[in-house]
């Protein structure tokens, strides 16, 4: 049995979990370690149990807790050079990795405790960002936290996937008829920010193929976006593209501050 699980989806802090009896991964440490362990023993698995974490950037919301869950722990941190330059001077994580650094280049493919991935470049206003392509014996996930806009390497690599974790963080008109400041407005929706739902939903509608099991939305604004929105939009724009998602295909937004589970 594969268990994956959202510890945390948002700008309050993003971590995420792969694991079955012998392997453990997370993806990311925005969370503390009180949380991650009172989450992790919710779904069965100890801190002590994490084989390595992949870092997809170095964004505050993705590695705040990166240096203290790693270094009390002995966790290898794994991310592509430029980022490993950056967390060598961040204030979260200085000093914490030595000894636990693994550098990683997109689009190489890596293999680990049993787990092969790919690590991919993905458009983000961060020092470099990546989505990670995962085959986790035999189960393939593709996840992909951050990104300004769609590329045709994040098409293929979620074309691979039977189990997606992707970005909707924002609703157009929510965004443009809310309290954030025009700057913020630009950042978000410039090709270097954030996918706006209708963004996402064009791009699973390439994405989408038969052996494509689950899609689980990510990164929702806690103000820009609600999960009955970008479910809405999505799940409409694909009934309209002649995807049928109630048979085969299991679509859900990724809560913002609580744990999500499902067995794989």
């Amino acid at each position: 049995m594969i268990r994956f699980a959202s510890l945390s989806s948002g700008s309050n802090g993003n971590c995420y979990c792969i694991a079955n009896d012998k392997t453990t991964i997370i993806i990311d440490a925005g969370i503390g370690f009180r949380t991650l362990k009172k989450r992790l023993s919710e779904i069965g698995v100890a801190v002590k149990d994490i084989s390595f974490i992949l870092v997809t950037h170095d964004h505050i919301d993705h590695i705040k807790h990166l240096g203290s869950i790693a270094f009390r722990n002995s966790i290898p941190v794994i991310a592509t050079p430029a980022v490993h330059k950056s967390l060598d001077y961040h204030p979260c994580t200085a000093g914490f990795l030595s000894g636990l650094v693994q550098e990683v280049i997109p689009g190489e493919n890596y293999e680990k405790e049993g787990v092969e991935f790919i690590p991919f470049s993905v458009p983000h206003d961060a020092t470099e960002t990546v989505g990670y392509h995962i085959d986790f014996f035999g189960e393939r996930f593709t996840i992909v936290t951050d990104i300004g806009r769609i590329t045709e390497d994040v098409i293929r690599y979620s074309r691979m996937a039977n189990h997606l974790v992707f970005e909707a963080n924002y609703d157009m008109n929510m965004l443009m008829d809310g309290e954030y400041p025009r700057y913020l407005k630009e950042r978000i929706r410039g090709g270097n920010g954030h996918l706006s739902n209708d963004q996402t939903a064009l791009a699973l509608s390439r994405i989408c193929h038969p052996e494509l099991r689950n899609i689980f939305m990510c990164h929702l604004s806690e103000k820009n976006n609600d999960p009955g929105v970008a479910y809405k939009t999505v799940s409409g724009y694909l009934n309209k593209s002649g995807i049928n998602i109630k048979d085969n295909l299991n679509i859900e937004c990724l809560p913002r501050q609580t744990l999500f589970y499902k067995e794989i």
